[in-house]
């Protein structure tokens, strides 16, 4: 194994309030209703498109394009300043110094915009930490769609072979199928069904384990 690639909200962090927060930011200032936090937690892992098509549907009943672009766009306003309250999983920091120790290159991909990675990445102190990272609108299409994480691994000149991918959900672990990745499933972000139910070779609950996990792959 030469690298691991992340995806980013549930699995390494735990950025939810700060988009259950961006979320109602824009529903106020358009005088529509508020969601609670469990049903925001409930539209993450397609992208910040899919996440305001759920918002949208949920609090009025319908999709309008023009009421959807117009939503997505305040949305990302507000998304790229919301990290205030976004934290690190507990030992995530730690294991990804310990995979750089071990010269493991490591990459990022995630459905997350590019704008909010970026700005949420520089609030972490993490800018420049990742040998590559792929935004959910750094190409025409996001996951589960397996082309974002092949582009990760073009980017590095590696094959699926070379590495393995670390997600939390629904999204990530058919990601992972559909390329024919290595899938390490973290049970404690944001995936909505059973874990033994999706795609894994492991799961784990603490990135303490993560190292000696990957190892078992090698």
């Amino acid at each position: 194994m030469r690298a691991v690639v992340f995806d980013l909200d549930g699995t390494l962090i735990d950025s939810a309030p700060d988009i259950w927060h961006a979320a109602n930011a824009v529903l106020q200032g358009e005088g529509l209703p508020l969601v609670t936090f469990e049903q925001s937690r409930g539209f993450i892992g397609r992208g910040a498109r899919v996440f305001v098509e759920r918002m949208e549907l949920a609090v009025t009943g319908s999709n309008e394009a023009a009421r959807t672009d117009h939503l997505h766009a305040r949305f990302l306003h507000f998304y790229e300043r919301a990290h205030e309250n976004t934290r690190i999983y507990p030992y995530a920091a730690e294991a990804l110094e310990g995979l750089r120790g071990r010269g493991l290159r490591l990459g990022l991909c995630t459905n997350k915009p590019f704008g909010p990675t970026r700005a949420v990445l520089e609030h972490l102190g993490w800018s420049g930490f990742f040998d590559v990272v792929i935004g959910g609108d750094t190409l025409p299409v996001a996951k589960p769609d397996p082309a974002p994480l092949l582009e990760v691994l073009a980017r590095m000149e590696m094959g699926v072979s070379d590495i393995a991918y670390i997600g939390d959900s629904e999204t990530d672990a058919e990601t992972a199928e559909r390329a024919g990745a290595r899938f390490g499933l973290y049970t404690e972000g944001y995936r909505k069904g059973a874990p033994e139910s999706l795609f894994h070779h492991f799961l784990f609950n603490d990135y303490r384990h993560l190292p000696d996990r990957l190892a078992e792959l090698s």
